[in-house]
């Protein structure tokens, strides 16, 4: 059912597991020109202990659907737009546990490309309310106003996937990623794969696989 009472619209996917929680949760964040719809084919590859919330970016884009910011010459985010969808974000991620049964402590998110980088946004800035970040085909928004807080990611754990021939956000940037946040206390794991701007079977399998194992043993 679509949900537009919180700070930013959205959708929450049935609980195959039909358990009253709470659960981990799992917060979607669709790229550029998509809605709260596109990343919900990911719901049958997902562990079904997650109760999985897919949200809509605030911005309409002229070609179709939404985004969260329009992008600058260099493809970096326009800062008015970027920090409005941020406040947005962290408000909305604040309201979930409070609407729904999820538990604040297994809190995940998974982006793709614009997704990737409000996800990155979240957690480097508040990463003590987040477990951690599945980050597909996304990059760092280092040329952003936010003040990240890498000395306190112990408790955050990073999943990079990207494509080696993408032609919309060059691989560097994931390498870029991963090498900065191993300069941390954070949990990293990093992949690539032979495709382009986009998943593939074998990067949603790891994606999956990768959340399952970072679920808390013992609390379901």
């Amino acid at each position: 059912m679509k949900q537009a009472t919180l700070s930013l619209v959205h959708k929450v996917a049935p609980l195959p597991s039909g358990t009253p929680g709470p659960h981990p949760g799992l917060i979607l964040l669709h790229g550029r020109g998509a809605d709260e719809e596109d990343l919900l084919g990911l719901t049958p590859f997902i562990d079904p202990r997650f109760l999985i919330i897919a949200v809509r970016a605030p911005f309409q884009f002229p070609y179709g659907g939404y985004t969260w910011y329009e992008m600058l010459a260099d493809a970096a985010p326009e800062p008015t737009g970027f920090s409005e969808s941020y406040e947005r974000l962290v408000k909305f991620i604040g309201e979930v546990p409070e609407r729904y049964p999820v538990d604040p402590g297994r809190l995940f998110l998974l982006g793709f490309s614009m997704g990737t980088v409000m996800s990155y946004g979240f957690a480097l800035t508040k990463p003590r309310n987040i477990r951690g970040i599945v980050a597909h085909s996304g990059y760092i928004p280092e040329s952003s106003t936010l003040s990240f807080d890498l000395q306190n990611l112990s408790g955050t754990a990073f999943f990079i996937a990207h494509g080696i021939h993408d032609p919309v956000i060059d691989v560097q940037f994931a390498r870029r990623a991963k090498d900065l946040l191993s300069g941390t206390q954070a949990t990293v794991s990093y992949k690539e794969y032979p495709i382009l701007h986009s998943m593939s079977e074998e990067s949603i399998g790891d994606c999956a696989a990768w959340l399952c194992r970072h679920l808390e043993s013992g609390t379901d």
